[in-house]
C-alpha cells in the first residue's frame, strides 16, 4: 500500500512557473514507477508525465514536452513536476499516481494502482 499526497498547486499567470510535488508513504518508494495526470473541468483525466523507478526513463505528453520536467528523489520519497511556460490550458487538478513498473502502458490511467487526492493549478491569462 502506498499513500500519495500532492502539494504545491496554486494560481499563476500565463508564462509563469510552478512546481508541484507528491510525497509518498508506505511501501518502498523506489518500487514504483510514478506519473502525473491532470483533469480540467469537464474533461477526462489525461496523462502528463511519467518516470521510471530510478529515474532513468521519462516520458511526457506532447502538450507539455519542453515545458514540464518530472523528477524524483527516492531518498525523500517524493516525485515532482516542474512546470514552466504555463498556459491557461494547463489549468487542471494535477494528480500523482504509482504503479509497480514502468511499461508501455505508462500513459494509461487504469494501469495505476495508487492515486493522490490532487492539487489545483490555475493559470490566468
Amino acid at each position: 500500500q502506498v499513500q500519495l499526497v500532492e502539494s504545491g498547486g496554486g494560481l499563476v499567470q500565463a508564462g509563469g512557473s510552478l512546481r508541484v510535488s507528491c510525497a509518498a508513504s508506505g511501501r518502498t518508494f523506489s518500487s514504483y514507477a510514478m506519473a502525473w495526470f491532470r483533469q480540467a473541468p469537464g474533461k477526462e483525466r489525461e496523462f502528463v508525465a511519467a518516470i521510471s523507478r530510478y529515474g532513468g526513463i521519462r516520458d511526457y505528453a506532447d502538450s507539455v514536452k519542453g515545458r514540464f520536467t518530472i523528477s524524483r528523489d527516492n531518498a525523500k520519497n517524493t516525485v515532482s513536476l516542474q512546470m514552466n511556460g504555463l498556459k491557461p490550458e494547463d489549468t487542471a487538478v494535477y494528480y500523482c499516481a504509482a504503479k509497480p513498473s514502468y511499461d508501455s502502458d505508462h500513459t494509461r490511467i487504469r494501469t495505476y494502482d495508487y492515486w493522490g487526492q490532487g492539487t489545483q493549478v490555475t493559470v490566468s491569462s
